[in-house]
Order: structure tokens, then C-alpha cells, then sequence
């Protein structure tokens, strides 16, 4: 995974891009009519049910936008939220509260949305030893932002993205010419080039998997596309030998059924790429 300093630098550069494609030259419409010694005060209205997401990142961009913007949050990241709430009030300048503005809605909405969806998937599995992931399968350019919302819903993420862990997927494999090929020649980069990465393999089926056990190294199977029976036979076929990961099609409707076949995680893209942003608005008091 990455580190704390590589995940403030995305974070970073979204807040900079954000704002250099949303201000551009100037936000001539609060320009045009609000003095620039104009102060004031705004709330974060909540007209939606669901986890808030986003409070942190908010405050990173109100930060980045103008330090003299000051906020008072009254709902932490993570909490449930109903309609009507009050998120937290900003206070300063009036052209930089509106400069802010939209980047905070747009990044708040979704990561909430995100962080709701992922509450539901981590409600589903109470009682079983089964954990959820993220995938890669995220908005460009706003992956930290998506990654993070998952977090704040109770989630875990998997790898951030192509560099930070080794999956080795039918593709990869079919290219490769089988998946022991596969497996050695990763394990044989990761040696030349001093790389400490984990190791995933994707099975497609009960005889894939039997023949990544007979190579060690791998970190974790995922056992993608399967039926419920044939993950119960993968995970009884592994056992110890290393962590197992369910993916392909999974639903709420699924995924206990999913991890009561004793998989260790279960990876969704749904969270990140199918769900509605949350109805949040930013009015002045």
C-alpha cells in the first residue's frame, strides 16, 4: 500500500487541479459583485440520509483556497447523517467561501455516497471473518479521494494502484504463457530489481488453483467468478496456505452467501463506480 507522505501528495494534487480547472483566471462571478473585503459564513447542509464523507478533505481545500477560512465542524467524517443536519459552518472571506465552494460539494457528495454504500456492504458481513475491499475501478484523477471515502465507511482498500502491489490476472497469465510461467517470472523481476511487493493471482477455476499452491511467494488467491460451492471447495483447498479473495458480480444480495464460504475478503468494484452522490448544499447564514 502507499504510504501516508504518497497519499497527502494525491491528495494535494487533486486540490490543485480542482482548483486550477474549476477558477481558472479568476471567479469573475463573485468578483464582478462581492467586494473582496466582504466576509462571511456559510453551512454544510445535509438533505440526504447516509454515512458524511468528506469533512477533512474540506477542510483541506478551504485551507488551500484561503488560511484565513475558518471552520467549525459539528459532524465528523464517518458519522450517519440525516436530513437537515448541519456538517460544520466556514467563516471568512466571502469570494474565497465561494471559490471553495463547488470542490467541496462535488468531492463531499461522492465520497459520502461512497462511504454509505461501503457502511451497507461491512453491515452485510457482521458476524463473519470476511473484510471488504476497493478496487482500482475508480474515477480518474479522484482515486485518493474514492479510496479514502471507503475507508471512512468502514472498507479496506486494495492496492491504490499498478505499482504498489503485483496482480497477476487472466490476462497477465494467457500473455505470459500459464500461471506458474507467471508467477516465477514475477517472482524473478521482483529479485533483479529489489521490489518487495505482495503477490496476487487471479484462479478462474478449482484446477487454476491447484496449481498456484504449487508455487510459493503468493500472497493472496482471488478467486474470481466462482460459484458458491466452488469457493467453498478454493478455501478448503487452501486453507492456510495463503489469504483468499472473492470478486466477480457480487452484490448485497450475495455477498454474505459470499463470505459464509469462509473467504477472507471480498473485493467490490460497485462501491466506487455505481453509486449516487449524496444531496449536500453549501449555504450562506
Amino acid at each position: 500500500m502507499i504510504s501516508a507522505a504518497q497519499f497527502k501528495t494525491e491528495i494535494d494534487l487533486i486540490i490543485a487541479n480542482a482548483i486550477r480547472e474549476d477558477v481558472g483566471d479568476g471567479d469573475h462571478s463573485s468578483l464582478a459583485c462581492i467586494p473582496d473585503t466582504a466576509t462571511g459564513k456559510a453551512k454544510l447542509l445535509v438533505k440526504d440520509n447516509g454515512i458524511i464523507a468528506g469533512v477533512d478533505f474540506a477542510k483541506q481545500v478551504f485551507n488551500y483556497v484561503d488560511p484565513a477560512l475558518q471552520m467549525e465542524i459539528l459532524i465528523p467524517d464517518g458519522h450517519v447523517v440525516k436530513e437537515g443536519d448541519v456538517v460544520f459552518y466556514v467563516a471568512g472571506p466571502s469570494q474565497s467561501i465561494l471559490k471553495a465552494e463547488r470542490l467541496v460539494l462535488n468531492a463531499m457528495q461522492r465520497m459520502s455516497a461512497i462511504a454509505t454504500k461501503t457502511k451497507q456492504f461491512v453491515s452485510l458481513l457482521e458476524g463473519t471473518n470476511t473484510k471488504i475491499l476497493d478496487t482500482r475501478k475508480t474515477t480518474p484523477g479522484i482515486r485518493a479521494l474514492e479510496k479514502w471515502a471507503v475507508k471512512i465507511g468502514g472498507g479496506e482498500n486494495h492496492r491504490f494502484a499498478l505499482y504498489d502491489m503485483i496482480m497477476l490476472k487472466d490476462n497477465h497469465i494467457d500473455f505470459a504463457g500459464g500461471i506458474t510461467k507467471a508467477i516465477e517470472k514475477t517472482k524473478a523481476y521482483l529479485k533483479e530489481n529489489n521490489k518487495d511487493l505482495k503477490i496476487i493471482v487471479e484462479a478462474r477455476n478449482l484446477e487454476e488453483v491447484a496449481e498456484i499452491l504449487k508455487t510459493d511467494g503468493v500472497y493472496r488467491i482471488l478467486i474470481d467468478n466462482f460459484n458458491y460451492e466452488d469457493t467453498k471447495k478454493a478455501v478448503a483447498l487452501i486453507g492456510n496456505t495463503c489469504l483468499t479473495e472473492s470478486s466477480g458480480g457480487i452484490t448485497e444480495r450475495t455477498i454474505r452467501k459470499y463470505a459464509e464460504c469462509g473467504v477472507n475478503y471480498i473485493s467490490s468494484g460497485a462501491l466506487t463506480h455505481s453509486v449516487y452522490n449524496m444531496d449536500l448544499s453549501l449555504k450562506a447564514v
